[in-house]
């Protein structure tokens, strides 16, 4: 079992995306890479934590790999919007790769330079690529948001 962490906008549906993957044992809800321990969903909402809104997964690296969980991250969002996912704007909703050792970094890197390269968008890829730092799971009515009212998307 692996770890993989990534913030794409608003983690309610990018949870969803990646828990329906096979191979994506557990998936949780929080917040990373800010200053301010035990953060509030409120307090990340005012942008002054740092924190990004991310999905924490563990996964079986026997039944999907962590390019393939790269590779629907960077197609389940727009990696070329800094701070913005559709209608949420703010740090807290930034493109964001936190990775859990340097070979996750690697290939995190390896991929994004290969889609800059690629021309799939016409503006470049600025998804953040930053150290996995402590995982703060939100608030227990954010896990699993969407399947607890039989949604789909968020949107």
């Amino acid at each position: 079992m692996e770890k993989a962490t990534f913030g794409a906008g608003c983690f309610w549906g990018v949870e969803e995306h990646f828990r329906k993957i096979p191979g994506v044992i557990e998936t949780a809800v929080g917040y990373m890479g800010g200053t301010k321990k035990n953060p509030t969903y409120e307090e990340v909402c005012t942008g002054q934590t740092g924190h990004a809104e991310v999905v924490h997964l563990v996964f079986d690296v026997q039944q999907v790999t962590y390019e393939q969980l790269l590779w629907e991250f960077f197609h389940m969002h727009d990696p070329t919007t800094l701070n913005r996912q559709g209608p949420d704007r703010g740090t807290q909703y930034r493109s964001v790769v936190f990775y859990h050792h340097q070979a996750q970094q690697k290939q995190a890197e390896k991929m994004k330079e290969r889609l800059n390269q690629s021309g799939k968008f016409r503006d470049p890829v600025v998804t953040e690529i930053a150290p996995a730092s402590t995982f703060y799971r939100a608030e227990e009515y954010h896990q699993r948001y969407l399947q607890k009212r039989g949604a789909q998307s968020c949107h």
